[in-house]
Parts: C-alpha cells; structure tokens; sequence
C-alpha cells in the first residue's frame, strides 16, 4: 500500500513563501496498491495535481470524501478526469447532517462556475448511502467509518488491504463542547494498531478556548491519541493556514523528542510518498 499526500492544508489554500515545504494546497491523499485499485481521500486542492496524473490512464476513479466544507471539496471542479468522456467516477460523501450530499456536484451550478456538472462529460455516480454504512468495500479495500466530532457531521475511514491498515481521520475534535459522536474509547478502537494514523491537529493548545468547538484538534491530543492507540506512525494534517514550515518544523521536533522511541511522528508534507509496503 502506497500514500501520497497531495493536499494537507486545512480551510484555505496557502500559496508563499512561508509554505514552500510543507506545501500550501488543501486536503487530497491518494492511496494505491502494487494490484492497481486506488482510492482518493478529500478533493481540496490538492486534486488538481493528482489529476493531471490520473487523466494519462483510464481506470475508475473512487473518491471518499469526509465531509463537504469548502476546503475539502474545491479541487473537484479542476480535476481533469472529471471532462474526459465516459470516465467513470464514484464519490461517496461523508455521513453530513445536512441533505446536500451532492454539495461536491452542485458547487458547479448557478454563477459558481462557468461549466456546470450536468454538463460533464465523464460518468460520475454518487453513492450517499454509502458513508451511512459502518463498513463497505471498493475495489481492492474494505473500508470501516467512523463518525467524525465536526460541526456539519462527517466520516473518517479506516482502510485495509494488502494487510496493511490506514486511518484518515480529519476535521475531527477529539475534545469538543459540542455534541460528541465518537468517544475518545471508540477512537481507540477505530484505530487500533494501524499502520498509518492520518489525523489533523489544525489547533495548539494556545489556540484554546477561543476555537473550541470549530472542530479540530490541538497537536498535543493526537499525539496522545496515537500513542495510546498503539499505531506504527502518524502523520499531522490540515495544518492551519497561518502556520509557517518554521513553526510546523518547531512542532514536529518537540513531538518527535517527546515521543522517541513510542511513535514516528510527523507533520505531513505536500508531496510525501510512504510505501507501507517497505516501512
């Protein structure tokens, strides 16, 4: 099993010079097997990229999508494959609260967009029951859901195959004033010894209370979480879009001290590759 991250900025795309490292563009992770089949994790913009890789090959494409806030969803309508004709496409949404479950599709309509998904020449099928089931399959992968603590609702995956085991696990509060939907026990066992935690931690704990109850973590919770979790590594996402690869690479020291020899730790960098075939 093969990861690649394309996009791990949270809530808005931060191109400059404070940037250049960890990488500006929002939440996109790609995951592909030695046998082919492949899953795309969130459409931010970090889709466009891995787009322009995947339009040079026909096979399907399957995308899971957490939930539908922007910076998930707005890499969609620039993704090359999506006006290649008959190009078939699955989109299986997170389990919102709300009823746009096509929020992905219908961003291209009104003045939003000068092509409007009706017009799209590839086949897109949308499966919002799906996200509603505790565990399902596509090709090459079972996939389990959990629901993630996240004003609007969502989902986080866990994904096994190849006998390795992944967990995506962002927007998520794992300490919210809000109502909780999935308990700090139910994470544990959601990601119990996977190889691969991928969860955000968008929040310090400076940043506390003021955004308490916006639906992120502080690094210093999932850090915890992973090692009590007893997971191989983890990897940081949806860094804030004020955090400079200074600051990022600060954070990321302190923790990897913290936790030597408990956790590989890491705050997640655009363009990261991991073979969890060789790890």
């Amino acid at each position: 099993m093969r990861v690649e991250f394309f996009g791990v900025r949270g809530s808005t795309p931060t191109p400059g010079k404070h940037t250049l490292l960890f990488g500006g563009n929002t939440s996109c992770v790609y995951i592909s097997l030695a046998s082919g089949e492949d899953v795309i994790l969130d459409s931010g913009t970090g889709i466009v990229a891995l787009g322009n890789r995947l339009a040079d090959v026909n096979s399907e494409i399957n995308i899971l999508l957490t939930h539908n806030h922007w910076d998930h969803i707005q890499g969609f309508p620039f993704f090359r494959p999506i006006y290649q004709p008959d190009r078939k496409i699955t989109i299986i949404p997170g389990a919102i609260d709300g009823a746009d479950k096509d929020a992905i599709l219908t961003q291209m309509s009104g003045s939003n967009h000068p092509i409007k998904y009706p017009q799209l020449p590839s086949n897109i099928c949308l499966l919002a029951d799906k996200s509603l089931a505790n565990s399902f399959e596509i090709p090459g992968f079972i996939i389990n859901t959990q629901r993630l603590n996240h004003p609007d609702g969502g989902s986080a995956y866990c994904l096994l195959a190849s006998g390795k085991k992944v967990a995506y696990v962002t927007d998520n509060e794992l300490s919210s004033p809000n109502q909780m939907h999935t308990s700090w026990q139910q994470w544990l066992d959601f990601i119990a010894d996977a190889d691969m935690l991928i969860h955000d931690a968008q929040y310090i704990d400076a940043d506390l209370p003021v955004k308490s109850g916006w639906g992120h973590s502080t690094f210093s919770e999932v850090a915890k979480l992973a090692c009590q979790g007893k997971v191989k590594s983890l990897y940081i996402i949806s860094h804030d879009p004020t955090r400079s690869d200074d600051e990022l690479l600060a954070i990321e020291q302190q923790l990897q001290t913290q936790y030597q020899g408990q956790l590989n730790i890491y705050c997640a960098r655009e363009g990261t590759v991991v073979d969890l075939a060789k790890s």
